[in-house]
């Protein structure tokens, strides 16, 4: 999804409320707001096949996962997102004073498109980083059958795998994902 700026100089609690009425979804940084363009068919795909994944992966293990719809705080009351998947594990927790914005993700995923690679490998990923119960940070790539993954390590320190066709990805806690399962049949619609 890319980003196009279309308001400046709003309070956090001005977004969220403005943002809970718009039909399009808005990301938050620091007073600007940010429209989120649509994503290709193949994106799509590849966000909902991602998320299918991961909660089969996660059952059982007192997980929920959400699709591109769920806002997350990054930087409390400075920084809301959307991930194109993301997943909680344990007590739902959200930002002091909403009950719409996730404030303690687990994994976080993101497919790569050509207008927002630089951004989710940049600004997007810098503000991840900073929450604390984040464990895994995934990217879908749309040109071949690979994933790249962020897993924290004790101290808060990143260890970073490039998986292709064939192999496993396996999160912090345990739970495996197919390379091969995310990208079935999504060659078949357009890239984007």
């Amino acid at each position: 999804m890319g980003a196009l700026a279309t308001k400046t100089g709003v309070t956090a609690d001005e977004y969220l409320a403005w943002e809970r009425e718009e039909p399009q979804k808005h990301e938050f940084h620091d007073g600007e707001v940010f429209a989120m363009a649509g994503g290709s068919p193949r994106h799509n795909v590849l966000s909902a096949s991602f998320g299918a994944e991961l909660r089969a992966a996660l059952r059982g293990k007192g997980c929920h996962v959400f699709s591109s719809d769920q806002r997350v705080v990054a930087l409390s009351g400075r920084r809301f997102l959307y991930p194109d998947a993301v997943a909680t594990c344990g007590e739902l927790r959200f930002e002091p004073g909403t009950t719409d914005v996730l404030a303690n993700p687990t994994v976080i995923v993101e497919v790569l498109s050509p207008s927002t690679e630089a951004y989710d490998r940049g600004g997007k990923w810098e503000a991840y980083q900073r929450i604390a119960s984040l464990t895994d940070y995934v990217l879908v790539t749309q040109t071949s059958a690979g994933l790249e993954h962020f897993a924290r390590e004790p101290g808060g320190s990143w260890r970073y795998r490039l998986l292709g066709s064939g192999e496993v990805l396996t999160l912090s806690n345990g739970s495996t994902i197919a390379v091969d399962a995310v990208f079935e049949g999504a060659f078949d619609v357009a890239p984007g």
